[in-house]
């Protein structure tokens, strides 16, 4: 909207956007959708939000599941997030994954929704192991570029800046961004959509901090690969995902400060 108020909020996308490293599980997550709708909801106190995203999703997937209730909901904004997931597969095509991002990016966009996307950091920065598959990252940053000018989308260039591999903005997996990254992420979004009161304060470096000995870090390596990649790597082997069984934590559009499952839920969903 050209004076930054909008109604009905609606986010797509896999972990990240389910706000996986931004609380847990008992406590609830909150993450960068969460926060990105508590900077439209100081502008818009009437903002109703859903937030559709699922762990361990790949971008077909996400297409296939989220966006038909989606559109149903019909937002003026929605944000598309998805992508990494597919990079960390062995087969990986950067043309069918934003492929599948550009089909969400026009239908949101043909339905009336002022979309937001983002790219993604230099995996290779933050986990070294995933050096190898940096280039993949580095392609599907330049696609989704180009798929979001054909539709008019707004990009958060979060790859741009080099704060967005700082360590401080990961949680220990190294997949998924910490309370401070997620809140990073939020202000970028924020920006990306000129947002009132927005700005480029979410690109300053943090303070300088005492690197590691060599040791410290290669005993951090080995106690990531143990508690951290082993396991996703068994997920892989068995044909497993950290998303089955999950559902969306806010499946319908309510008011940012309502507890999904509230009453709050029924009147919301009377838009849809």
């Amino acid at each position: 909207m050209p004076n930054g108020e909008y109604v009905r909020y609606v986010a797509l996308g896999d972990s990240q956007t389910e706000g996986v490293g931004d609380g847990d599980d008992t406590i609830g997550l909150r993450g960068w959708a969460d926060r990105f709708a508590e900077h439209l909801a100081a502008v818009s106190p009437g903002l109703q939000y859903a937030n559709l995203a699922v762990r361990g999703r790949v971008a077909g997937q996400v297409r296939a599941e989220q966006l038909g209730p989606a559109l149903a909901m019909r937002p003026d904004l929605a944000s598309v997030v998805a992508g990494v997931n597919d990079v960390l597969r062995p087969r990986f095509d950067a043309a069918e994954v934003v492929g599948h991002l550009e089909e969400m990016f026009a239908e949101l966009t043909a339905a009336g929704a002022r979309v937001v996307t983002m790219t993604f950091p230099d995996i290779g920065k933050i986990a070294p192991i995933a050096r190898p598959v940096r280039g993949r990252v580095f392609d599907l940053n330049a696609r989704i570029r180009a798929a979001a000018a054909r539709q008019g989308v707004a990009v958060a260039e979060i790859d741009r800046h080099p704060v967005a591999a700082d360590p401080r903005l990961w949680s220990t997996d190294r997949l998924h961004t910490s309370p401070l990254g997620h809140a990073r992420i939020a202000a970028a979004a924020a920006q990306a959509i000129h947002l009132p009161g927005s700005d480029d304060a979410w690109t300053r470096p943090l303070p300088a901090q005492q690197l590691p000995s060599r040791l410290q870090a290669t005993g951090a390596e080995l106690r990531w690969a143990a508690g951290f990649l082993g396991p996703w790597l068994g997920r892989r082997l068995r044909g497993r995902s950290s998303g089955d069984d999950r559902t969306a934590k806010r499946p319908r559009l309510q008011p940012l400060g309502a507890t999904p499952g509230s009453p709050a839920d029924t009147e919301a969903g009377s838009v849809v």
